[in-house]
C-alpha cells in the first residue's frame, strides 16, 4: 500500500492519499481546495489513478477540494448518504466496502460531530486480511474527540458521538493505528495533541474523554472553542450553495 498523509499546520488539519501501487489506483480523503494540484501530482508521480475522493463529513473550517478533485480526475466523489449537500456525490452507507486495488476501505457511519460523519477502516490485502488503520475524521482525535455543536443540538450530538466512539470505534482491534482529520491548532475539538496519529489502545488508556460515562462525556463537551471563522460561508461553499440559501 502507498499511504501519504498531508498535514496542514495552519488549521491543524490533515488529508490522506492511500491506495494500491501494484494496480495503480488510489483514494484521497478529506482533500483541501487549495492543494488539489498536490494530490494530482503525487498520484501521478506514483503512477496511480485517483478513483475515489472521500470527505469524512461536510467541513466547517476549510474549503473542501473533494468535488473539484473528483471532477478533475474522473473519480467518484463520496460522502455519507445523509450529507446535506447540493453537489452530486456517490452515497456511502454504514458497512460499505470500497475496493481500491489491493486496498480495502470499510465505511463506519459515526454521527456526532456531524450527522453524516464517517470513519474509514483500511486493510492492505498484500499485508493480510486484518485491518491496518482507521481514518477517524472529526470523530476521534489524539487526546480528544470531535466537537458536537457545529450543526446545533449539541447535547444530542454529543450523546450520538459517545455511541459512535464506544459502539463502533472502540470495538475495533486495539492495535489499529488511528489517523484523524485534525491535530493541535484546530478548533474542531478541545485538547487535541500535536501528535498526528495514535492507536486505539493508546487512546483508550490516555484520552481523558474515553474514560467518561455518557452523562459526564456530554457535560464535558459543553466547553468548546469559538466556532470556526467564516463557518457559514465555508459550509455553504462545501454544500454547493449560495450563502443566503445556507441561512434558509
Amino acid at each position: 500500500m502507498i499511504f501519504r498523509p498531508f498535514h496542514y499546520h495552519d488549521l491543524g488539519c490533515a488529508a490522506y492519499l492511500l491506495g494500491c501501487g501494484t494496480l495503480g489506483t488510489c483514494a484521497v480523503v478529506d482533500p483541501r481546495a487549495d492543494d488539489v494540484d498536490a494530490y494530482v501530482a503525487f498520484a501521478g508521480a506514483k503512477k496511480m489513478r485517483i478513483t475515489q475522493v472521500i470527505d469524512t463529513h461536510v467541513h466547517a473550517d476549510h474549503r473542501s477540494g473533494g468535488a473539484e478533485l473528483a471532477a478533475r480526475t474522473g473519480a467518484r466523489y463520496c460522502l455519507h448518504e445523509s450529507a446535506d449537500v447540493s453537489v452530486p456525490f456517490s452515497p456511502l452507507r454504514d458497512a460499505d466496502d470500497i475496493e481500491v486495488g489491493n486496498t480495502r476501505i470499510r465505511v463506519l457511519h459515526t454521527p456526532g460531530h456531524s450527522p453524516e460523519s464517517i470513519c474509514l477502516v483500511v486493510t492492505d490485502l498484500k499485508r493480510g486480511t486484518d485491518p491496518w488503520f482507521v481514518l477517524t475524521g472529526d470523530t476521534l482525535f489524539v487526546g480528544a474527540v470531535g466537537r458536537p455543536d457545529l450543526p446545533g443540538h449539541a447535547r444530542e450530538n454529543a450523546s450520538a458521538l459517545y455511541d459512535s466512539i464506544h459502539g463502533k470505534l472502540l470495538t475495533l482491534p486495539a492495535d489499529l493505528e488511528i489517523y484523524p482529520g485534525h491535530f493541535s491548532g484546530s478548533v474542531c475539538g478541545v485538547g487535541l495533541s500535536g501528535k498526528p496519529s495514535s492507536t486505539l489502545a493508546f487512546e483508550r488508556r490516555w484520552n481523558p474523554m474515553l474514560s467518561l460515562e455518557r452523562e459526564a462525556f456530554v457535560e464535558a463537551l459543553a466547553e468548546v472553542p469559538p466556532k470556526p471563522a467564516e463557518m457559514e460561508r465555508i459550509l455553504a461553499g462545501n454544500r454547493g450553495r449560495a450563502r443566503h440559501e445556507a441561512r434558509a
